[in-house]
């Protein structure tokens, strides 16, 4: 595993994505688990399960696709662990014209940036999601 979590999350979704494989299975963090909420709540993944135990817990993400294309066409990620990335409230950037999300860690939680700047809250920049 690598030392960005993130970063490790992203891939595996893109790979699995241009594989067409239907689930991607990746060791559990909460950062993780609280990205993959985001993604199921906004439409991206069509699953989101927890499995095994609390010492080899691992994180399982239904993907979703239209026909042979993925609904996830793009991942990014904007704050690294070498460069955080943090922004206002009124700075939060629309991903796509508003066509994509950007997912934002706030002192409320992980959440997206329309959910951000409707509380008034700014915080450091995930990633984007289109």
């Amino acid at each position: 595993m690598t030392s960005d979590p993130i970063s490790d999350l992203l891939t595996r979704i893109r790979n699995a994505g241009m594989a067409l494989h239907p689930a991607v299975t990746m060791p559990h963090s909460k950062m993780k688990e609280a990205v993959a909420v985001i993604l199921k709540k906004e439409g991206y993944v069509h699953d989101v399960t927890s499995e095994g135990t609390a010492a080899k817990k691992s994180l399982k993400l239904g993907l979703k696709y239209q026909g042979s294309r993925p609904v996830i066409v793009g991942l990014r990620q904007i704050s690294t662990p070498g460069l955080r990335r943090y922004v206002r409230s009124t700075e939060i950037p629309r991903v796509l014209g508003g066509m994509g999300i950007a997912i934002l860690s706030t002192s409320k939680g992980l959440m997206t940036g329309g959910d951000a700047r409707r509380q008034n809250l700014g915080g450091e920049l995930v990633c984007y999601v289109w």
